[in-house]
């Protein structure tokens, strides 16, 4: 189902050869030439045909897990201008802002419904105090982990509230495990969400909040196999277990079936070292008893394909296009692997797989700081992001939260900001495409993806799922990898009486086209015409392209 320059050009040789033959026959030739035209014409039709159509099935009646919102969380670290200028600019900045919080940024983001944001960190939460971000005097720290900078705590506990609250999204707190203390980590809580005035819920009071928050999820350390303070199982384990019954969430309003879930620290990659990590802690959970317990485990997986000589972000052709995805696809394959072990030990799935950073890492763009780890954000990224999007929907069962690294001006954003500037990356726009996703139930699609190949790396040439959303509408999601040509979509709808389809495609002119401040829409969406039709809707997707669509 390949069409490639290798099939055009087989074509073209047993064509072209009888003419060279036939132009010694005198009368005949014209014949000949016409015959030859015609059947070459026929050839590469019914080529073009076979490549360019993948045909889907769908079975609304079908229906699987529920597509948990959380899995389009966000992350915010102290990290390059990721909070400092991404997020916070200072009530007395000449930047529009609320309580010192950028306008633009929290009407951004209000419209792609951020339903969690992962905060303070990332390697930054294991040297995180919480008091020194508190109160009218704050502390001055420095930030070892990226860049060695000046870290002025003026954005901290109150103002990351403030922030969920502007935007309409959930906390997800990661308290320090490597270089903190389980008191810490529990004062920190009570200051959070305790409703009795003791000394710290005044303190609470005196700094503009004198109600409870709530905290719906919280991380009990991070990466502690490495930077979280190279810890081994055994000993992440010890902690873990304390920490998770000290550190309590006080809030009357999140006992019972609302109580804060934990998630503990999971793995980071699919060798030994991390499949024995996941062995330990869910070996452990089931095994746990009622004084500590845990309802998630995180894992982390970059896209990078080499940490050493990381590929550009910008300026790079389809070779490292199509290498890239490749490395993105793999996610599949490590979910695969760690649930196997958790269904071992929690065959109810009680423990969700949370998936909390993940995206695309490439080289700091030139001239920045290496600490901050800037990277521009292109059509590539907008692929990538659906691709692992997708593959979070097929494990639903299991994967029930996940966080893209990161939210502003870190590594795979959607969003970019310039002191008064912004602009709204590729990933940004998937993001707020897959909107309707969010709480879907998950509708089985079975399709044959085709193939799409560059030199030696072959891949599917489609990708697609679809879902019905909490009104019953049924959405479909199809997403072409090859850059280079279209794909024509015909899929048969069984269990919807479908009477009119509706959607926006995402594309660009090159695989690396990006969104800058000068020029901010060159990747953005547009209206995709598609046509039901005898139960089938057929539809045309351009090359390099994340399209969605809505069936009614």
């Amino acid at each position: 189902m390949i069409f490639s320059s290798t099939r055009g050009s087989s074509l073209g040789g047993h064509l072209v050869l009888p003419f060279l033959v036939l132009a010694h026959t005198g009368a005949s030739v014209i014949r000949a030439l016409l015959f030859g035209f015609t059947l070459m014409a026929i050839g590469a039709t019914a080529g073009f045909a076979d490549a360019r159509k993948v045909e889907l099935s769908v079975d609304v009646s079908k229906a699987g897990a529920k597509i948990d919102r959380n899995i389009f969380g966000q992350f915010a670290e102290h990290l390059g201008h990721g909070v400092y200028e991404g997020i916070w600019v200072g009530a007395d900045s000449k930047i529009p802002n609320t309580r010192g919080i950028r306008n633009d940024v929290v009407t951004a983001l209000k419209a792609i419904r951020v339903p969690n944001v992962r905060w303070p960190g990332g390697c930054f939460a294991d040297e995180y105090h919480w008091r020194k971000g508190i109160g009218p005097q704050r502390t001055a720290t420095l930030n070892p982990n990226w860049g060695g900078v000046i870290e002025p705590n003026t954005f901290g506990t109150d103002e990351y509230m403030d922030f969920l609250n502007q935007i309409g999204a959930d906390a997800y707190i990661s308290v320090n495990v490597g270089s903190g203390t389980p008191q810490e980590a529990a004062e920190w809580l009570e200051y959070l969400t305790t409703a009795q005035p003791t000394t710290l819920a005044n303190e609470r009071a005196a700094n503009g909040h004198p109600g409870p928050y709530k905290v719906p999820y919280l991380g009990i350390g991070n990466e502690s196999w490495d930077c979280g303070g190279n810890m081994t199982p055994e000993y992440y384990l010890s902690q873990m277990k304390i920490y998770s019954r000290f550190v309590r969430n006080f809030n009357p309003a999140q006992q019972g079936k609302q109580q804060m879930l934990k998630i503990a620290v999971g793995p980071g990659g699919d060798g030994p070292r991390w499949t024995e990590w996941t062995e330990a802690v869910m070996k452990a959970y089931e095994h746990h008893t009622w004084s500590w317990d845990i309802n998630g485990l995180s894992m982390h997986n970059y896209t990078v394909v080499r940490w050493e000589n990381k590929f550009a972000s910008v300026g790079f052709g389809e070779p490292e296009y199509a290498q890239f995805l490749k490395s993105t696809l793999e996610m599949d394959g490590l979910i695969q692997k760690h649930s196997a072990i958790m269904d071992k030990y929690d065959p109810g799935k009680k423990v969700a797989l949370v998936v909390d950073e993940w995206g695309g890492w490439y080289a700091p763009l030139p001239g920045s700081d290496p600490g901050f780890l800037v990277q521009q954000n292109s059509m590539r990224d907008a692929i990538l992001a659906a691709l692992n999007l997708n593959i979070f929907a097929r494990h639903a069962d299991r994967v029930r939260m996940a966080n893209i690294a990161q939210m502003i001006n870190v590594l795979q954003a959607m969003i970019l900001t310039d002191k008064e500037k912004m602009v709204l990356t590729p990933t940004y726009y998937v993001f707020k495409m897959y909107v309707p996703f969010q709480d879907a139930t998950f509708v089985p699609v079975a399709f044959e993806a085709g193939t799409y190949t560059h030199q030696n790396i072959s891949l599917p040439r489609v990708d697609a799922i679809a879902a019905k959303d909490t009104n019953g509408k049924l959405w479909l999601e199809i997403t072409n990898l090859d850059p280079n040509e279209p794909v024509e979509i015909e899929a048969s709808l069984a269990g919807i009486a479908a009477r009119s389809a509706a959607g926006q495609t995402l594309t660009a002119p090159k695989v690396d086209s990006v969104n800058t401040f000068d020029a901010p829409n060159t990747v953005v969406p547009k209206p995709v015409s598609a046509k039901v039709q005898s139960g089938k809707l057929a539809l045309k997707l351009e090359p390099k392209s994340v399209t969605v669509v809505s069936v009614e």
